[in-house]
């Protein structure tokens, strides 16, 4: 077969534009997922992602036009193709170590917009390049198609349209089925497979390039039979469990001592189970002053409703300690929900529903003693569940002594924060809101309610209290609790800036964290 017979079968180059597109969009989806354990699925993280790929498509647009002017033979388009195959292929196990090596070295020298700068320079390191190269697809095969066809017009509409169709298909594909079910890495290798496969259909035809072709198709090959044991968390040894979910990347770590869940590979806890069923130390712990506060106590049994349940620790904390209560969690993460009855324990007395936590509220008119709201994640803070409207809705599901508890997880001495505006939206509903900073950690729990005597039924319920370690705790708690005065930095559903609120004080985080080890460093260079 000839070049001219190739080209001039209008359904390979159809064939190439629309995997072309959907290759694109599933590299953005597959990228968001990359970096998502890395820096947040926030939208700051997805602007980024978004902005560069643009810029790359942009360029390779441009590129692309200029060479097909300039040498339009067809052998370059698709040894672009392949070279961006083999890319691709290699983002999800060389891509891992780009983006540690680049957020380390630039935690050394940023403390301002770190989070933007790590993620900008790790999307140009490692997503840039393949996308410019897929972005020459199209000016290329409009040379080529209007070349060797009548109908011009017509051909240029049917090759942007199936661009658009395939990356709309490249664009739910990944998320409902690839990712869910086979994990990031397999789905950049599928992808790049097709890749390849259209590159080495076109080469075979024209007798060229074989060599490469097969080396090609060897790599994928290889990268395909290494990703079962393909991990996140590269550096880490002995996970029980690493998987991903629609919504999370979900690790799971078994100590001697307990149990966690994290959905971050670099730190953080979003759930724990302790073998010993000690308190965890940390912020579950002074969580568990809300169901005091509301006046439930062992003989007097209450209403409790959890908002982001993870697998379930305050649960079961509150099932051990308030035997007899009516335990609701809302976890929107169907896989993390279903880890908490295989490795953490929860009670089966405890009612799980997979579904986003305001939605559940909006579709309920039950009332509750207690609802905790532990839906923030890191950076990661859903903004429809931080606003005024949001509180006015959790106010209207509890009882007259009913108790908010929402837990901040991360604490900022910087006036004008995201937890001064998350307490004064809190306090613009509720008419008395009390502080706990978490004691060696970033947390911090906000209590929240109408009745002015709930501190002195808080009070009583310690006095029931036969648990020594609990008691000590609900001590502490109650030496933490401030008044917090309400001030007007307030976030509702039509402007709640979250992400960049946040950022602020991931930003202040990490250079509280690094400034020992900057300047520990940095010195030694220096001298």
């Amino acid at each position: 077969m000839n070049e001219k017979n190739i080209l001039n079968n209008k359904y390979f180059l159809y064939v190439t534009e629309f995997f072309s597109g959907m290759s694109v969009m599933a590299v953005e989806l597959g990228a968001s997922r990359l970096m998502a354990p890395y820096f947040s699925s926030s939208q700051i993280v997805w602007t980024v992602i978004i902005g560069v790929i643009m810029i790359a498509m942009a360029l390779g647009n441009v590129w692309g036009g200029r060479l097909a002017d300039k040498s339009p033979s067809p052998d370059r388009l698709y040894g672009r193709l392949l070279l961006a195959a083999v890319w691709i292929a290699l983002i999800p196990f060389a891509g891992r170590y780009l983006i540690g090596g680049i957020s380390l070295l630039l935690a050394a020298f940023i403390t301002k917009n770190f989070l933007v700068w790590a993620a900008l320079f790790a999307c140009l390191a490692v997503f840039a390049f393949p996308c410019v190269l897929l972005g020459t697809v199209t000016p290329s095969l409009v040379k080529y198609s209007v070349s060797s066809l009548d109908s011009n017009g017509k051909t240029v509409g049917e090759l942007n349209a199936l661009n658009t169709i395939g990356s709309i298909i490249g664009t739910f594909l990944p998320t409902f089925v690839t990712i869910p079910s086979v994990g990031t890495a397999v789905t950049f290798l599928i992808f790049s497979g097709v890749l390849a496969l259209i590159s080495i259909i076109y080469f075979l035809s024209m007798r060229k390039k074989m060599v490469k072709c097969t080396l090609a198709i060897l790599l994928i090959l290889a990268l395909g039979f290494a990703s079962p044991s393909y991990s996140f968390a590269f550096w880490e040894h002995g996970i029980t469990l690493e998987d991903e979910s629609i919504y999370n990347y979900l690790q799971v770590k078994e100590t001697d001592s307990s149990v966690i869940l994290s959905t971050n590979v670099l730190f953080g806890v979003q759930s724990i189970l302790m073998k010993d069923a000690r308190l965890t130390g940390m912020y579950y712990d002074y969580a568990l002053a809300a169901p005091l506060l509301a006046g439930i106590t062992v003989d007097h049994p209450g209403d409790i409703l959890i908002l982001g349940l993870g697998t379930g620790t305050f649960a079961k904390y509150c099932s051990e300690y308030f035997p007899g209560c009516h335990i609701e969690g809302v976890e929107i993460d169907k896989k993390i929900a279903g880890l908490a009855t295989e490795y953490f324990a929860l009670p089966e007395s405890v009612q799980v529903s997979v579904y986003d936590g305001r939605s559940y509220l909006a579709a309920s008119d039950k009332k509750y003693d207690v609802i905790m709201v532990d839906a923030y994640q890191d950076i990661t803070i859903p903004f429809q569940m931080s606003s005024v409207e949001f509180f006015t809705e959790v106010k209207n599901h509890l009882t007259q002594t009913g108790v908010m508890v929402v837990n901040m997880n991360m604490k900022s001495q910087t006036e004008g924060s995201i937890n001064d505006y998350l307490c004064d939206t809190i306090g613009s509903v509720f008419d008395y809101v009390y502080t706990a900073p978490v004691s060696g950690g970033t947390n911090c729990e906000v209590f929240a309610f109408q009745d002015s005597t709930a501190l002195e039924t808080f009070a009583a319920g310690q006095q029931s209290l036969t648990d020594p370690a609990l008691s000590e705790m609900m001590e502490i708690v109650s030496g933490q609790m401030e008044l917090r005065e309400s001030g007007n930095l307030i976030l509702t559903d039509d402007k709640a800036p979250v992400e960049v609120l946040g950022m602020k004080v991931l930003d202040e985080i990490i250079a509280d964290e690094l400034d020992y080890y900057r300047e520990l460093y940095l010195g030694q260079i220096f001298k």
